[in-house]
């Protein structure tokens, strides 16, 4: 437990805590050592130049960043920062990584890209990776289906899945509707054609997956969207709603384990089981949106690899950590959806080419090592005992702590707090993100250290000490 440091300025802070003697936050990082402003007239001059060009759909403060390595980046003037947000979930094995750098020469060397008319050697073996390892680690229900022949010794094993690749994850949820869409009018004709998604969503930004974001900033401006979207209250056990919800005419289910730019609201296993039913029932396809949470982030492969049979989807979207930043993104799919998905039924330029599927393979050689894998839990214990501290050291300014694993959510009572905390933090050196309306999420590389967690949430609490003074 870190030391009070109790300095003359600071001494005023102790009254807001002395409901709670046992723990007191730490004031180490008070002071602000990374100001967003003045930045280098060099760096205002290029970010200018550059907004000129650049549609400016992001506001962004005025820092560039021109380095990274591992947890950290560095700006312009060489200031280093801790970097909890990983280019939003993505850099699981952390920025500028040797391993990844030295796949990306030796196969840019040899070949980058090749169409889908042709095989490459790299597609088919990050596919089977994804399929063998979703077996082994639990996901996709894999494990409850067979996958061996019995009836014939020279036949080949039956796969229980099969792998879409794509260049992003909102094409891997488009995809994946689409997939639902066919399967439906295939067993149930052309009227299964309803989607169902739930609030506080976000599967992407084209128009598919937009239309399953129900939040009217992202929706509103590019009305209509496609017909036939439901949207459905996010763990919400009362079976009548659920039975009118998804009825005979849905086709598709998508949903996210763990909601990620929503506000890090998990989904009730209990929950999540009913819905797999209903979707059983009405010959429904069940999407997992596993994009932000997926791929080793909670401590498992997949957010729902040890959820019980129920529980278990057809199809797995996956993409943010793939290829540590490298764009790539992938369906995984259940051999008897995917019996539907025929030649010409969808397709990609670049989705499945060497250069992305080569790193892809690496990457989650590494994510799935199992001394790997125990870090990761080691250093999410230790992540969450310092954030079961929040709600008692700050009761008037945090609600709840969401999510687990290395995807963590700090819900805060006031929605105008999530962006402050953010921005002073940013300036003292550490970065966040948020997510919903009232939450500051954490997302960490995959190798993020138990001494980095110390600092974030020293920062953290410092900043959080810092309002509770202003209020």
């Amino acid at each position: 437990m870190r030391l009070f440091r109790q300095l003359t300025p600071r001494v005023k802070l102790v009254r807001h805590y002395a409901s709670f003697p046992e723990i007191k936050p730490c004031l180490e990082y008070t002071s602000i050592t990374h100001p967003d402003t003045p930045a280098p007239q060099a760096t205002l001059d290029l970010i200018r130049s550059h907004s000129q060009y650049q549609l400016n759909t992001y506001i962004r403060p005025p820092i560039l960043f021109t380095r990274g390595s591992k947890c950290n980046l560095y700006d312009s003037v060489s200031r280093e920062y801790l970097d909890f947000s990983a280019g939003i979930a993505v850099t699981a094995l952390g920025h500028s990584d040797p391993g990844v750098t030295a796949v990306i020469v030796d196969q840019a060397s040899k070949l980058s890209h090749l169409s889908n008319v042709y095989w490459n050697e790299w597609a088919g073996a990050l596919a089977k990776s994804i399929v063998d390892l979703t077996t082994l680690h639990g996901g996709l229900g894999l494990k409850s289906i067979e996958t061996t022949s019995s009836t014939n010794q020279d036949a080949e094993p039956k796969v229980g899945a099969q792998v879409f690749f794509s260049n992003t994850g909102t094409e891997a949820n488009e995809g994946a509707l689409k997939f639902a869409r066919k399967y439906g009018k295939q067993i149930g004709g052309e009227t299964k054609t309803g989607i169902v998604c739930f609030s506080n969503a976000f599967h992407g930004r084209t128009m598919g997956a937009i239309s399953c974001t129900p939040n009217p900033k992202y929706q509103k401006p590019f009305e209509p969207l496609i017909p036939g979207v439901r949207v459905g209250e996010y763990n919400d056990m009362d079976e009548e709603r659920m039975k009118v919800l998804i009825d005979d005419s849905v086709c598709g289910v998508i949903v996210e384990p763990i909601q990620g730019e929503g506000g890090v609201g998990t989904g009730k296993v209990e929950w999540l089981e009913m819905l797999g039913k209903r979707c059983r029932q009405v010959g429904a396809v069940l999407i997992y949106d596993e994009i932000q949470c997926g791929l080793f982030r909670t401590g498992e492969m997949w957010a729902h690899s040890s959820y019980p049979e129920d529980a278990q989807p057809d199809i797995i979207t996956m993409a943010k950590p793939l290829a540590n930043g490298f764009p790539i993104g992938a369906i995984l799919v259940r051999s008897n959806i995917a019996e539907s998905i025929t030649t010409g039924s969808h397709g990609t330029t670049f989705g499945g080419q060497p250069l992305a599927t080569r790193i892809g393979h690496y990457v989650l050689s590494r994510l799935s090592d199992p001394s790997f894998i125990t870090s990761i839990n080691t250093t999410a214990q230790h992540l969450d005992d310092h954030l079961s501290r929040l709600p008692r050291l700050f009761p008037h300014l945090v609600s709840e702590i969401r999510g687990r694993g290395l995807i963590r959510g700090i819900a805060f009572k006031d929605e105008k707090m999530p962006g402050e905390v953010v921005r002073m933090a940013r300036e003292r050196g550490v970065l966040f993100l948020t997510a919903g309306k009232d939450t500051v999420r954490l997302v960490p590389a995959l190798i993020v250290s138990e001494e980095e967690c110390d600092r974030a949430i020293g920062v953290l609490e410092s900043c959080l000490a810092l309002l509770s003074e202003k209020q």
